[in-house]
């Protein structure tokens, strides 16, 4: 199951039916779980812990310490849930100890080649980046959004639920749940329908959030005023309540 030629440190810990291909190293910290496949010239420092049943395609480096000046050796780490797909030459750094130390990615990633994923961030379930696309430090991506290839995604920003970002973006902005975004800087395109209707919204829950999203974008009211409204006309919807608390904590302002 291990190449003869993969170096692997004493101190890794693989489950038995893991897969290590030719000239790959595995360094010490490392964690792989069980049924995960390996490709050939592969690198993963560690601390770095890697879920069941993952997939890592060839020049692939992962756990390698964070591509930040303030950096100075301090223990961080990087954590992999499980079912990811990470194609070729992707890069997902360690954390640093101001961004908390950890960077994450969920499960049933896709993570498709070239891709970045820096430092600090945090990526949720079946996120899928498409090749090329690159996150900042400290990004937050929330489960079921798609980065489209070659866009970039700057620090601290954050990618909300079952948002699409179109290709060859540039986001500065929070992107809000439920959208489209594209362009350089990334401008808001509407409500994600294809996106929604494929992971089984129901008519009814889509009408909902583009009726909020007219209420929020649209009505000409001031944020503080439309997050109001959302919350009188919508008391029970949860996907509302989603959109409404990721709003109220954005940082950055959210692409309009």
């Amino acid at each position: 199951m291990i190449h003869q030629t993969a170096i692997i440190d004493p101190e890794a810990k693989l489950h038995s039916s893991v897969e290590v291909g030719a000239y790959s190293v595995i360094g010490p910290g490392v964690e792989i779980g069980a049924d995960c496949r390996i490709a050939h010239h592969v690198v993963i420092e560690g601390p770095t812990k890697i879920g069941a049943g993952s997939r890592i395609f060839p020049f692939a480096s992962l756990g390698l310490e964070p591509q930040d000046k303030k950096f100075q050796g301090e223990k961080s780490c990087l954590e992999i849930g499980s079912h990811n797909t990470i194609r070729e030459y992707v890069t997902i750094n360690r954390g640093t100890e101001v961004g908390g130390g950890t960077t994450k990615l969920g499960d049933h990633g896709w993570i498709m080649a070239y891709c970045h994923i820096a430092h600090d961030c945090i990526v949720g379930d079946h996120v899928t980046m498409s090749n090329g696309a690159t996150l900042g430090g400290h990004v937050v991506v929330k489960d079921y959004a798609n980065i489209g290839g070659l866009s970039g995604v700057h620090q601290f920003c954050r990618i909300g639920e079952y948002a699409i970002v179109g290709g060859q973006s540039m986001i500065t902005q929070d992107v809000v749940p439920f959208a489209i975004a594209a362009g350089n800087r990334a401008k808001l395109a509407g409500v994600n329908y294809i996106g929604l209707d494929r992971r089984g919204f129901t008519s009814e829950e889509i009408d909902i959030i583009n009726q909020a999203f007219k209420i929020f974008f649209k009505n000409g009211l001031t944020r503080d005023v439309a997050l109001l409204k959302l919350k009188e006309e919508f008391p029970e919807s949860a996907h509302i309540g989603m959109f409404v608390d990721f709003i109220q904590s954005s940082e950055r302002g959210v692409c309009r």
